[in-house]
């Protein structure tokens, strides 16, 4: 079995160590209240807040921002909680970013599997959240995921439902092993030689960016993603420029405003007039569970895709070779 398939083979059974990472950790109550949230990750360590973020935004009472770059807003302060994800515990953007939140008196936490991520946070009395390290940030997803839900649970911004839909999107993962695989196989298939192009609904933008991540690092495929409604006031247009190179996949998810799914609908019968439409259908009853049956669904895509490509799932000589260069500048 090679490397990738073992660590997506393993992707629903990471949730019970993640899990039991979470209930062991104490979570140190901010002495200010917090007034704004920021969660600082990139690439694969970061995903988990885009995830987050959007799951949760409907019911912590206070705004939440995903920073993916070296630099804070200046409105971070001793009144904000901030969140460093990183897998490594070694992203140069995000060492800096928490680096600037912790000059400015915020609360810091870390989630990480050690590094200078641990070390920094340590040295200045903030918890620190330890993951096991050793694979590729993008395979650590459940560990990311279960811990930042954790981190709002236990400081009351979250409800606990939230950990248990987390699990009943495990159980689900496992049930239908099978057909999930299934219907990742029509998908590379359906995507092989083609730009993929990622669409769905502005709840499930996550969804979205973790796809084309995952054909862009393990398929070594370049791919797009855009949300409607927005979609519809611009690329929709763009439209008029398509043909078979492209092959559009739309996301489909249960819950949405009645107009977005009209505005599929209607989206879906003009982009035919110029490319093909493969679909994947969501399923579960929350965001949560909706949302990780598909991340399973692609994580095995953009497997079957790099088999097809013959490439290398692993490998990331080109970011190895970025990270070199600006190691001497």
């Amino acid at each position: 079995m090679s490397e990738m398939k073992k660590l997506i083979s393993e992707f629903p059974n990471n949730f019970d160590e993640a899990k039991a990472i979470a209930l062991g950790t104490k979570i140190q109550t901010p002495n200010n209240e917090i007034q704004n949230v920021i969660i600082c990750g990139m690439g694969g360590s970061g995903i988990g807040g885009d995830f987050v973020s959007k799951w949760l935004e409907d019911e912590i009472m206070v705004p939440i921002k995903i920073i993916k770059d070296y630099a804070i807003p200046a409105f971070v302060s001793k009144n904000s909680l901030v969140i460093g994800s990183s897998y490594s515990g070694n992203t140069e953007e995000t060492l800096s970013a928490v680096e600037q939140a912790i000059g400015k008196g915020a609360h810091v936490i870390g989630i990480t599997s050690g590094g200078k991520m641990k070390a920094l946070c340590e040295s200045h009395g903030f918890d620190t959240i330890i993951v096991p390290g050793g694979n590729p940030p993008r395979t650590a997803l459940a560990y990311s995921i279960f811990q930042l839900v954790n981190i709002f649970v236990k400081l009351g911004m979250a409800d606990s439902q939230r950990l248990n839909e987390l699990m009943i999107a495990q159980e689900r993962i496992i049930k239908e092993e099978s057909l999930i695989k299934e219907l990742a196989v029509e998908l590379a298939n359906y995507l092989n030689g083609k730009v993929g192009i990622l669409y769905g609904t502005s709840d499930f933008e996550p969804v979205l960016v973790r796809a084309r991540q995952q054909f862009n690092e393990n398929s070594k495929a370049l791919s797009w993603h855009h949300v409607l409604p927005e979609m519809n006031h611009n690329e929709l247009v763009g439209w008029g420029g398509g043909d078979s190179r492209f092959a559009t996949v739309f996301f489909d998810t249960v819950g949405n405003h009645p107009r977005n799914n009209k505005r599929i609908e209607i989206t879906k019968s003009k982009i035919k007039e110029k490319s093909t439409i493969h679909t994947i259908k969501a399923k579960g009853q929350s965001k949560i569970e909706q949302s990780l049956y598909i991340v399973n669904i692609v994580d095995w895509a953009s497997l079957y895709l790099s088999e097809l490509k013959e490439v290398d799932p692993v490998d990331i000589a080109v970011i190895d070779f970025l990270k070199g260069e600006l190691s001497r500048f």
